[in-house]
C-alpha cells in the first residue's frame, strides 16, 4: 500500500475561544515540515465563514449560482462548494489529505479524534477537557503545571511536543 491509499493520522489541537491555537499551530507546524514531514491543517468553524469577497470573479460566479466554484493559479487551488451537511473529519481527510503524513485540526473538540489541549490560565480559568473515561485527550500543553493524567508540555516547548507527535503518531 502506498502513501496515497493510506489515509494519513488525525489530531486535534484544541482549547477554548481566544487561548492561542493558532499561534500554537504556525510554530508546530515548520517544526513537523523542517523535520520532513507533509503536514494538513483543518480548522473548524462552527459560526460558518467566508473565503469569497464581493465583487471578486469567484464570488459572482457563486452569486450567479453555481454550486462549486474552483480558483486555481501555477501553485494554489481554492475551492468553495456547497454541502448538504457538515462533512465528518474522515469524509474531509480521504477528499482533500491523501497526500499528506499527518493532519491537524484545530478545533473540532466534539470530535472522536485524537486531542491535544492548549491552555492557559491567563485566557481562561479551567482547561476544557479531563481524562474521565471516554476522553480522547492525549496531552496538554499549558503555561502552568496541570495535574492530568496525559503527557504535559510546556507552551514554549513545540519541539518536544513535535517529538510526541512524531512518536505517536509517525512512527519514529
Amino acid at each position: 500500500m502506498n502513501k496515497k491509499d493510506k489515509r494519513p493520522p488525525v489530531v486535534s489541537i484544541i482549547s477554548k475561544k481566544n487561548s492561542g491555537k493558532t499561534t500554537l499551530l504556525v510554530k508546530l507546524i515548520p517544526e513537523l515540515k523542517q523535520r520532513g514531514y507533509t503536514v494538513g491543517t483543518l480548522k473548524h468553524d462552527v459560526h460558518g465563514f467566508d473565503i469569497d469577497h464581493e465583487g471578486k470573479d469567484t464570488w459572482r460566479h457563486k452569486q450567479a449560482g453555481s454550486d462549486v466554484v474552483v480558483i486555481s493559479c501555477p501553485w494554489k487551488i481554492s475551492l468553495i462548494k456547497d454541502v448538504e451537511k457538515e462533512l465528518s473529519i474522515d469524509e474531509l481527510v480521504e477528499h482533500f489529505f491523501m497526500d499528506t503524513d499527518i493532519v491537524i485540526t484545530e478545533g473540532y473538540k466534539r470530535a472522536d479524534k485524537p486531542k491535544i489541549e492548549l491552555f492557559r490560565k491567563a485566557a481562561h480559568a479551567s482547561p476544557v477537557h479531563t481524562t474521565q473515561k471516554g476522553s480522547t485527550l492525549i496531552a496538554m500543553i499549558s503555561d502552568i503545571d496541570v495535574e492530568i493524567d496525559v503527557p504535559l508540555f510546556h507552551i514554549d516547548d513545540i519541539s518536544g511536543l513535535a517529538d510526541f507527535i512524531e512518536t505517536t503518531f509517525l512512527g519514529k
